[in-house]
């Protein structure tokens, strides 16, 4: 039976949690035994969890990367057991999801796979692995990665450091995952594939794969059938509202939470600017006509707010895939997109408008002809192209044929 190891840092938890999750059931499901190695968070799983260390492990990383600028050079111990269980496992895959974030210590980790004949697979979820320090990079217009970090204008955001190292950071994971002649790149659109071909990886195979969506559970959805009395009365005060939606994660400088504040100003009375994900500090911060909602992890509740949503905004200059405009678009709803990453390849004149990018008045002015069109304009093309080209269960079949290979 083969094997197949995942690290990420969450199991089964956020959007390359899920990921990894999914992966690992189709490979069970193809014969594969399948574990996943992961830095925090106790979920259940499919597949055999490894933990790798524990919560004063990623304190003490955290700690000495923001003094020394080395992110993804701490917990050794951690890392070092986990080396021995790959040992015992004898995977004939390890596949890399995020391997930062204050839990693993990735050169340890590369000088004992560059040192085996283990295929090494590498979803790259953002750009962390061939940057000095940043993970995204746009919002800068910084292309230091292309031919060596340096002067870093991003090391005091995440990872956030006192000092620059970027210099030796370059220098150490060039040096590191180029000697790997094992690996796989898999970027997540072909926007990102485009990226690391003019990065020190550019000479190893890339082969794109487009992240996902559950279609049984994006679809569109009546708020008759959410239980959740939070969530409902969420949705009913949007009653007779043109809804504006965004989701993100984490709410940071880059997702574009001051654009969303720069249309809230040009909105009518019946306009309303809705963002998911955001905290309790956050919300309170928000002008009247934006509402915040917190973290929605109940699929179909979130499935429920995007099939009320009039249009999908997404103004942020740190996607790598644009998993948001692909689940409104599978509930009906089109989207609004800057031209600066990935997005602009997920959207046509059927599914919604491309803007220039931190042009929020051009981003009002589309926002304005969907609503003139009327949501039903594109609703059909939108649920046509999830199905045609995001399915989950097709997408994650290509990670099973590129292990098999």
């Amino acid at each position: 039976m083969p094997k197949l190891i995942q690290i990420n840092v969450r199991a089964n938890w956020g959007s390359t949690g899920k990921i990894a999750e999914s992966i690992g059931i189709a490979a069970i499901n193809r014969g594969w035994e399948s574990y996943i190695a992961y830095g925090r968070g106790d979920n259940t799983s499919h597949s055999h969890l490894l933990k790798v260390g524990n919560e004063f492990d990623i304190y003490m990383h955290y700690g000495e990367q923001r003094i020394r600028d080395n992110e993804g050079l701490c917990s050794r111990g951690a890392t070092l057991r986990l080396i021995r269980r790959i040992q015992e496992i004898k995977p004939d895959v390890v596949h890399l999801h995020n391997i930062h974030d204050h839990y693993l210590n990735y050169k340890l980790l590369f000088e004992y796979l560059n040192e085996t004949e283990i295929k090494v697979v590498w979803t790259f979820h953002d750009f962390w692995a061939i940057t000095g320090h940043c993970m995204h990079f746009v919002s800068k217009d910084c292309k230091r990665y292309q031919t060596g970090c340096h002067d870093c204008p991003m090391h005091k955001v995440y990872p956030k450091s006192f000092i620059d190292r970027s210099t030796k950071n370059y220098a150490l994971k060039k040096r590191l995952f180029s000697a790997n002649k094992n690996l796989t790149i898999v970027p997540v659109s072909q926007w990102v594939g485009d990226m690391v071909k003019f990065s020190f990886l550019k000479d190893k195979p890339i082969q794109v794969i487009n992240n996902g969506i559950d279609l049984s559970a994006f679809r569109p959805t009546l708020i008759e059938s959410i239980k959740d009395t939070e969530c409902r009365e969420n949705i009913e005060k949007l009653d007779g509202k043109y809804v504006i939606m965004s989701v993100a994660s984490q709410w940071q400088f880059d997702k574009g939470l001051e654009d969303y504040k720069q249309i809230s100003k040009m909105l009518s009375d019946d306009e309303v600017i809705v963002l998911v994900g955001v905290d309790e500090e956050l919300i309170a911060g928000l002008p009247y006509n934006i509402i915040g909602i917190k973290r929605i992890t109940n699929v179909q509740e979130l499935a429920a707010l995007y099939t009320r949503a009039d249009v999908v905004a997404i103004l942020s200059s740190a996607e790598t895939f644009g998993l948001t405009v692909v689940e409104g678009y599978a509930c009906g709803t089109p989207a609004v997109v800057y031209d600066n990453t990935a997005p602009p390849s997920l959207v046509s004149p059927e599914t919604g408008f491309v803007v220039p990018n931190k042009d929020f008045k051009s981003a009002y002015d589309a926002i304005q002809k969907i609503k003139t069109n009327g949501r039903d304009f594109y609703y059909h093309a939108c649920i046509r192209v999830t199905r045609d080209k995001y399915d989950k269960s097709e997408c994650v079949e290509k990670y099973i044929s590129l292990y098999n290979s």
